[in-house]
């Protein structure tokens, strides 16, 4: 009979992080579980990949490894940031995000300036760990609302949020060492908008009461 291998609970913590995609349930310990919930649609986090995806290739055919470009869709508007030679390819660049069909809008923070180097990069990508991971232990929203995007130590932080939610993250990723600087691109609901407002429990997540001996 073959035994079944399963990931360390902080390993899966840090693949499901990583996922932009709707994760309804993640089981957190014996009777435990945290609801991790989208405020997108489906339709719509298909789009932000499928812009993502479309953006990224379109931006590789014209320049290969001319530029480094990093393309994050949430709620089809766009955040791009990197590196490029010159402005004429960061204008062409924004044109080519412009002309993908479901985008809403474009934010742009390239830098003409030498690309990255791997180790920045890797820095870069450990930031964002950090960051994420720091959301988990303050426990003050949920996580799955916040993207975090870190590009030469300056971290972005993009989702669907309640000014107190983005307040929160900000203040979490701002005193996460390494980090430069933090950027939002955040758009905002109320707490009693449909869209944001808070999930009551089921009865599967209640706090079960101990049994009377």
């Amino acid at each position: 009979m073959r035994k079944i291998r399963t990931l360390p609970f902080f390993l899966l913590l840090a693949v499901l992080l990583s996922l932009p995609g709707c994760l309804p349930v993640l089981v957190v310990g014996a009777g435990a579980a945290i609801g991790y919930e989208d405020r997108r649609t489906t339709g719509t986090m298909v789009e932000d990949e499928g812009i993502e995806l479309r953006a990224g290739n379109r931006i590789t055919e014209r320049f290969g490894d001319k530029v480094h470009v990093n393309v994050t869709s949430y709620n089809r508007s766009v955040l791009v940031t990197g590196e490029v030679p010159d402005e004429n390819a960061k204008a062409e660049i924004e044109k080519i995000l412009q002309a993908v069909s479901t985008v809403r809008s474009v934010t742009s923070d390239l830098q003409v300036a030498a690309l990255a180097s791997y180790s920045a990069r890797a820095n870069d990508a450990g930031i964002t760990g950090k960051v994420k991971a720091r959301f988990v232990d303050v426990g003050k929203f949920n996580v799955i609302h916040v993207r975090v995007v870190t590009e030469a130590s300056v971290v972005y932080l993009l989702g669907w949020v309640t000014e107190a939610e983005a307040n929160s993250a900000v203040d979490v990723a701002r005193t996460t060492g390494g980090v430069r600087k933090v950027v939002k691109v955040f758009e905002y609901c109320q707490p009693t908008d449909p869209v944001c407002a808070p999930r009551s429990k089921t009865k599967a997540e209640e706090p079960k009461k101990d049994a009377k001996k």
